[in-house]
């Protein structure tokens, strides 16, 4: 059965980015692409909240940057998309975000990072935690 909405957690990294390809050129319903924020706690930074204000400020201005590219990516497509910015953990977020929205399906990138666990080196420690969390079909693109 093909998914009525997609969510495409979104990091600007090229995995991502891939995903978010595939995304619009398979699926013939709503996309949703979400860009999770981590918050960033004074144990983060070294001289407190100055550096964490600024911090918070890059983060912020990086999500706008990476929404605007999967918009200028969607127009390529001939696709809308729905686009979304919420701050916590990404693979929380992620999977509330499904869980709350009527998402049926979630299309990510996968990372192939430095692990211990096979899995976690072949889809990535937040990719490893939806695949096993989610409560939707979760295509991981690599």
């Amino acid at each position: 059965m093909d998914p009525s909405h997609v969510l495409v957690p979104l990091d600007g990294s090229p995995l991502s980015e891939a995903a978010l390809a595939h995304a619009l050129s398979v699926f013939d319903c709503p996309i949703t692409v979400l860009n999770v924020v981590t918050p960033i706690d004074a144990s983060m930074s070294e001289s407190g909240v100055i550096e964490r204000d600024d911090r918070e400020a890059e983060a912020r201005e990086y999500a706008d940057e990476v929404i605007d590219e999967a918009q200028q990516r969607a127009t390529e497509y001939d696709q809308p998309i729905e686009t979304v910015v919420e701050e916590g953990d990404p693979a929380e977020t992620i999977v509330d975000y499904a869980d709350e929205h009527d998402v049926d399906q979630v299309v990510m990138g996968g990372y192939g990072g430095d692990a211990s666990d096979l899995t976690q080196r072949l889809l990535g420690t937040v990719a490893t935690a939806v695949v096993r969390e989610a409560p939707v079909t979760v295509t991981v693109v690599r």
